[in-house]
């Protein structure tokens, strides 16, 4: 049985950081896609970032340059690094594992950016 499982989110003033990590089991972590995705109230989840097996990164434009992804393949976890946090990074923060076809999703991280 595939699991992902986030953890690190919270709250946070603007201007501060976080870092959030995925864990999965039941699944070959090192041939995935790995990805986190976010949801704010009353808007479509969307993707923030996301890194290949081999390595290869891509992001949100809203988040380059703050936010860093990244993958431990011996501990089966991705981690997503926020920097410059904004109020509008507020959101639900999901992890996602693609394997070519089939998806997975964790199920979510609440993230806040407020004074």
């Amino acid at each position: 049985q595939v699991q992902l499982v986030e953890s690190g989110g919270g709250l946070v003033p603007p201007g501060g950081s976080l870092r959030l990590s995925c864990r999965a089991s039941g699944i070959i972590f090192r041939t995935l896609t790995m990805s986190w995705f976010r949801q704010a109230p009353g808007k479509q989840r969307e993707l923030v970032a996301r890194i290949t097996s081999g390595g290869s990164t891509d992001y949100a434009d809203s988040v380059k340059g703050r936010f860093t992804i990244s993958r431990d393949n011996a501990k089966n976890t991705v981690g997503l690094q926020m920097k410059t946090l904004k109020p509008e990074d507020t959101a639900v923060y999901y992890c996602n594992a693609d394997r070519g076809g089939a998806e997975y999703w964790g199920q979510g991280t609440q993230v806040t950016v407020s004074s």
